[in-house]
């Protein structure tokens, strides 16, 4: 297992784009991939609060959570780089 978790779609511009930038850092990640219906992802919302996606979740962030792709994208670069 590694400390990255994400939470995503394969359909997802939005999961596309964090996936792109965790290759091109060449981090290693856990992908859980969420089902189509915003109704059917329980245990994403559970486990952040909410439905959408992409989540991704990194223990050396405050919290552990980040939802929306721009910011993960810019904590991967600023972490990670």
């Amino acid at each position: 297992m590694t400390d990255l978790e994400l939470y995503d779609r394969r359909d997802c511009p939005y999961s596309k784009r964090v996936r792109d930038k965790l290759a091109e850092l060449d981090l290693p990640y856990d992908e859980t991939l969420v089902p189509d219906k915003h109704t059917d992802r329980d245990e994403l919302h559970e486990l952040t609060g909410q439905r959408g996606v992409p989540v991704l979740f990194d223990p050396k962030l405050d919290g552990g959570w980040l939802s929306d792709s721009d910011e993960i994208v810019s904590h991967l670069e600023r972490t990670y780089s």
